[in-house]
C-alpha cells in the first residue's frame, strides 16, 4: 500500500474522500438523516479547514483513503472511499499515523470513533474509554472515545 504525506493542495480530494466514505458506507449503520448531516460537513466552510491546515497525515497514492492527526496526540480523521474499503487502506494509514506519533514522543493516542471505525481500531489494539452522543446538524450520533498506549521503539 503506497502512501504519501498530505499536501495543502489535497484539500479538495480529502473532502471528496470524506463525503464518499460516508455516503457509500454509512447507510449500513446510520439513518438517512444522519448520513446527510454527516456528509454535509465535507463541504461546510470552516468545519474541516483547521484540521486540514494544521494536522499532519497521509493519503493513499491512489486517492482512496486518508488519515490525519490533529493535534499531535489525536487521530482526527480516517476515511476511505466505499469502493476501496476493507482492502487494508485503514490499517496501513493507522500504522503510519501511529508510527509518526511514536516518533514525536506521543505515548497516549486518542480518538473519537464512529460505529465504522471502532471495530478496526479495536483489532489494532485501541480500547473504548466511553461512548458519547454528539449532535451534527442537530442530528444525534453515538461515537466512542478510544485510546491506545503507543509502545516506544527500542533502540
Amino acid at each position: 500500500m503506497a502512501l504519501r504525506p498530505i499536501a495543502p493542495e489535497d484539500q479538495a480530494l480529502l473532502r471528496e474522500i470524506y463525503a464518499d466514505a460516508i455516503e457509500s458506507q454509512a447507510p449500513l449503520l446510520y439513518t438517512d438523516a444522519q448520513v446527510r448531516a454527516w456528509a454535509a460537513l465535507a463541504w461546510l466552510p470552516g468545519v474541516l479547514d483547521a484540521t486540514f491546515r494544521e494536522g499532519s497525515g497521509w493519503l493513499t497514492t491512489d486517492g482512496s483513503a486518508f488519515a490525519i492527526r490533529h493535534p499531535e496526540d489525536r487521530l482526527s480523521l480516517l476515511y476511505c472511499r466505499g469502493r476501496a474499503s476493507r482492502r487494508g487502506h485503514g490499517s496501513a494509514l493507522l500504522n503510519q499515523i501511529e508510527a509518526d506519533a511514536r516518533a514525536a514522543g506521543i505515548r497516549h493516542f486518542r480518538t473519537e470513533a464512529s460505529q465504522f471505525s471502532r471495530p478496526l481500531l479495536e483489532r489494532l489494539g485501541w480500547r473504548v474509554e466511553s461512548p458519547e452522543t454528539i449532535l451534527i446538524g442537530g442530528v444525534p450520533f453515538e461515537r466512542y472515545r478510544m485510546v491506545k498506549l503507543l509502545r516506544q521503539a527500542h533502540s
